[in-house]
């Protein structure tokens, strides 16, 4: 992947429809892609690695940073919050580094204010009825949680209007290979 300019590719979706999947299977395929590490006050779930998942802080230390101008974006979903570091994807870009971020639809948009130039790209699923198929089969997640998921589906897909790409996960390599060529 020979480009001039690194870039930062932000890839959202909803919950269920495969992103980490896909994401793993770009980022083993290419080594000139960084993969930005959130921050989030959440308790890290078992098997959850720090500066591996994300960068676990308190409350305090988060809303500090938010005050400070820290994250290029940051949101609140079931009483924690998420954000992404402005200096990680700044120095990354600098040092001639394509970014990848994987976040909500919301924090994608709110970067896309601050960075122009970030390329949008919204994982969907090839069908709803197999994105809950999806969700049940992970059993993670209680059915309460699942539900809770799946009503911020419509909102998320209501956003993807704004993305510059779309791309079906029918099978993860087809999902990868259309990054690629996003990419270049």
């Amino acid at each position: 992947m020979s480009i001039d300019k690194k870039k930062l590719f932000v890839i959202s979706g909803s919950s269920g429809v495969g992103k980490g999947t896909v994401i793993k299977s770009l980022l083993s395929r290419h080594d000139d892609i960084k993969l930005s590490i959130s921050y989030t006050t959440r308790i890290p779930r078992p098997g959850e690695k720090e500066g591996i998942n994300y960068f676990y802080v308190t409350k305090t230390q988060f809303t500090k940073g938010v005050d400070n101008g820290e994250f290029l974006e940051w949101a609140e979903f079931s009483g924690n919050y998420y954000g992404t570091k402005k200096s990680f994807v700044i120095d990354s870009l600098e040092k001639g580094e394509h970014v990848l971020l994987e976040i909500d639809t919301q924090g994608a948009l709110q970067i896309k204010k601050q960075m122009p130039d970030a390329v949008l790209i919204f994982i969907a699923p090839p069908s709803y009825d197999e994105l809950v198929s999806r969700l049940r089969g992970r059993h993670t997640e209680s059915e309460e949680a699942i539900q809770k998921r799946l009503k911020f589906v419509e909102f998320e897909k209501n956003n993807s209007k704004h993305f510059d790409y779309i791309i079906v996960n029918d099978t993860v390599e087809n999902a990868v290979s259309q990054i690629e060529n996003i990419i270049g």
